[in-house]
């Protein structure tokens, strides 16, 4: 087709002839610029030329956002370009790679002047939030609340938690010297709860340094101080359990309390030996009073399995069923059982036993079993704990009777020492298929 001297005009009035794919209008004026129109109605500028012995087309853009002047000025450049060798698409690659790292430097400038602790804390439990249980996402939102909310069981408003102070700090301005201050304060006030604030912190501050957008502004983990863990001191071990001559005066307290849904979790923490979040979401799906097991969520594994041992199988079965938990609570958002503990501690005092906390009955647990002659990978197993040891991680895999025959023995010896006069039912028979 001949060349034409391009015009507004002259642009508008061409179109794609009949039977053809494209048609394609080339300039008098300024080699290698053409105008493509399509049977669909696409109209475009394009640049054509020879390049290293090969046809080269590159597209200009819409006649619709390029003017005609615009567009000749663009053949121009890659004609230019073309004829000192020089590929016009890899310049405006490199152009446009340069355009974005400069966009990517100037958000990551932003993100490092403006991203507080408050900030990435939110975005850095919403991606933890599926592999983590619902306690350890509960401490996680707790440690660093704003605080002044109101409380559903009390007139004080909450408060503030200890990494509330920081919250509003920049990533870029949280330096050692910052948490180590932190760390005086907290000292003072709560050392536990600031030494448990450092490692989730310091996890965090992990987390940030291998995510992409947080990595360049996280260079260093400032909670891993020595200093600021030195501050907030090393945790006192605990020793609250229950001795075997305290065991009648406990449970005589605990079978007194109002509500049975308590009571029955209480004595079940005792007799499992489990976590307390463990035997709260425990569901009546969960619990095979036919075979007699447990399934449990685990801490170590995805979920355990544990003998329902005939007492705590009574206790089971006489509770309500409202809903799918065990441990059900009509008042409780949840549905389940939320706070046990005030009961507990009242049902403590009134026995004059000394001060004992819930994960106290699953330390109670672990030492009462000993005077069974209990082996310990096996109630070490009935509570979760991690196989220590080559031979209890890769060779022993007890079933589920043979750590019946222990938990059994377990339960009728606390019971024994309780005084708690307990018959179980007579276990049905199974019938065994013939061979």
């Amino acid at each position: 087709m001949a060349k034409v001297n391009f015009t507004a005009d002259r642009v508008a009035a061409f179109q794609c002839e009949a039977g053809k794919q494209q048609s394609i209008l080339w300039d008098a004026k300024t080699p290698g610029l053409g105008l493509r129109v399509t049977a669909a109605g696409a109209r475009s500028y394009i640049f054509e030329t020879r390049l290293q012995g090969k046809t080269l087309r590159i597209t200009i853009g819409d006649v619709r956002t390029w003017t005609v002047v615009k567009a000749q000025a663009e053949a121009t450049r890659y004609k230019a370009d073309t004829d000192r060798d020089i590929d016009p698409r890899q310049v405006r690659a490199e152009q446009l790679a340069t355009q974005a790292e400069a966009k990517a430097t100037a958000a990551a400038d932003q993100l490092r002047d403006s991203v507080t602790l408050g900030a990435v804390w939110s975005v850095y439990v919403a991606e933890r939030t599926p592999h983590w249980g619902e306690h350890q996402i509960n401490a996680h939102r707790k440690i660093i609340q704003a605080g002044g909310e109101k409380r559903k069981r009390s007139p004080k408003l909450t408060e503030p938690g200890p990494l509330a102070s920081l919250a509003g700090i920049r990533l870029v301005d949280l330096t050692s010297a910052r948490v180590k201050a932190w760390a005086k304060l907290e000292a003072l006030a709560r050392p536990s709860s600031g030494r448990l604030a450092m490692r989730l912190l310091k996890a965090c501050l992990n987390w940030c340094a291998a995510h992409p957008d947080y990595a360049a502004v996280v260079t260093t983990n400032a909670a891993k101080s020595a200093k600021a863990r030195e501050t907030l001191g090393k945790p006192k071990v605990k020793h609250d359990l229950l001795q075997r001559e305290q065991l009648a005066a406990w449970f005589e307290a605990v079978r007194r309390i109002g509500n049975p849904v308590i009571a029955a979790y209480l004595q079940t923490l005792l007799m499992i030996g489990a976590r307390r979040e463990e035997v709260a979401g425990l569901r009546w799906a969960d619990v095979d009073f036919q075979w007699g097991s447990v399934k449990l969520g685990d801490k170590v594994e995805d979920f355990r399995m544990v003998p329902l041992t005939p007492y705590v199988a009574h206790l089971l079965a006489a509770l309500p069923r409202r809903n799918e938990w065990v441990f059900s609570s009509p008042s409780a958002e949840s549905g389940k059982l939320a706070e046990p503990r005030i009961a507990h501690n009242e049902a403590v005092a009134a026995a004059g036993l000394p001060h004992l906390t819930l994960h106290g009955l699953r330390r109670s647990f672990a030492t009462l079993s000993e005077w069974t002659e209990t082996p310990a990978g096996i109630a070490a197993q009935i509570q979760g704990h991690a196989p220590q040891g080559v031979r209890e991680q890769n060779y022993i895999r007890r079933p589920l009777d043979l750590l019946r025959k222990w938990h059994v023995k377990i339960e009728e010896w606390m019971l024994e020492q309780a005084g708690i006069q307990f018959q179980p039912a007579p276990a049905a028979l199974r019938v065994v298929p013939a061979a």
